[in-house]
């Protein structure tokens, strides 16, 4: 046989069995579409990680809804990692978030044994902190500048705003010189919705924490001898320096 014949016959034997080796491949290869017990495809589903869920006073963040109240979560968390530290009387824990406008409501009161919000109420800040949003925080006596940090609260007085209460700052050199600056907590008439709707804004303090007069008295009883305190501002100098935020919150 000629062998140009030769090569034609050898052709035609070897690319069919290429072709069935390729076919038996991909048989052996291909996984099987799922299908029901009728032999129709079955749609897979993929369920996505699921996050770890919070534990310990954490967990009040979601079951109290304190997002959708204005709340960061870091925030909270920032403010679990001193309340931790402190030897508190009574597990309430106060923060003003004052990463928000004086608009919003930015103060919370958190019972965090019985995990209910106590009160989610507006409040004032220093009238040289800034205007809508503060941006500069002071310890200086008459900076009229409201001061960040962890504070304990301490007794009751009777002063010009009323019923009033008494402010430790436990942190050195960012909020120790409140009690020489007559830093406390009171009601406010410039502290409430109705000065929002007539100047666009809440007024200002000389640097107290000032609240609605209609919530005063029951915020200051709430509080009052030896709970936990916090104003937080995201400014990156007193977070990274703080002595309270230096380790994360542990769950007990």
């Amino acid at each position: 046989m000629p062998r140009k014949r030769k090569l034609v016959s050898m052709r035609n034997v070897l690319l069919p069995l290429a072709g069935l080796v390729l076919i038996y491949l991909a048989a052996t290869t291909s996984k099987p579409t799922p299908s029901d017990a009728k032999g129709s495809p079955v749609a897979i589903h993929v369920t996505a990680p699921v996050a770890p869920k919070a534990t310990g006073h954490l967990a009040v963040y979601d079951q109290l809804n304190l997002e959708q109240m204005g709340l960061h979560r870091d925030v909270f968390e920032y403010a679990l990692r001193g309340w931790q530290k402190m030897d508190t009387e009574k597990p309430v824990l106060s923060i003003v978030d004052m990463s928000q406008p004086s608009t919003k409501k930015r103060f919370y009161v958190v019972d965090l044994q019985n995990k209910k919000l106590l009160f989610n109420t507006y409040v004032a800040h220093g009238q040289n902190s800034g205007d809508l949003i503060p941006k500069r925080f002071s310890n200086v006596n008459a900076s009229f500048q409201t001061s960040l940090g962890f504070y304990r609260t301490l007794g009751t007085y009777m002063g010009k705003h009323g019923l009033s209460l008494q402010l430790k700052g436990l942190e050195k050199g960012v909020n120790d010189q409140v009690q020489n600056r007559n830093i406390v907590l009171h009601g406010a008439d410039y502290a409430c919705e109705e000065w929002i709707k007539k100047n666009g804004r809440l007024g200002r303090s000389q640097g107290c924490p000032a609240v609605p007069y209609t919530d005063s008295k029951g915020i200051i009883e709430a509080v009052k001898g030896g709970t936990c305190l916090f104003v937080y501002a995201p400014n990156t100098d007193y977070i990274s320096q703080s002595a309270y935020l230096a380790s994360p919150y542990t769950s007990l």
